[in-house]
């Protein structure tokens, strides 16, 4: 995993977005040459829509049970996002190029942290 930051992290464009549904993850190509494997689950979990994130700060919904989810389309959304399609029928919100960039500098740390919730709501 490349993580340069030369420029703004809103200035970022995904070259290449394959799904590889045997590994469950979702391959992200950036302009700068940064490459990200995001499994399935993780991009579940962190969805940029109201649903999960909620309308505010603290509002954020603790999606469980994701382990195994599967991605059914990537669907383009003008030059800048993709809408993924879950085959547990979530469909809303849209995956920027931002924040798939965030999302992939910042995976050990939200998967950490996400871990760490789950653990305490058990």
């Amino acid at each position: 995993m490349t993580n340069s930051h030369e420029k703004p992290a809103d200035k970022f464009l995904a070259t290449e977005i394959k799904l590889r549904t045997r590994s469950r993850v979702l391959e992200v190509a950036f302009d700068d040459g940064a490459r990200y494997l995001l499994p399935f689950e993780y991009l579940r979990v962190h969805s940029p829509s109201a649903e999960v994130k909620g309308h505010g700060p603290g509002q954020e919904v603790l999606v469980l049970g994701k382990q195994h989810v599967g991605i059914k389309a990537v669907e383009p959304v003008g030059q800048y996002a993709v809408k993924l399609v879950f085959d547990d029928g979530h469909d809303s919100g849209l995956y920027s190029w931002k924040y798939l960039r965030e999302l992939g500098d910042d995976l050990q740390t939200n998967w950490a942290k996400y871990q760490a919730r789950v653990h305490a709501a058990q």
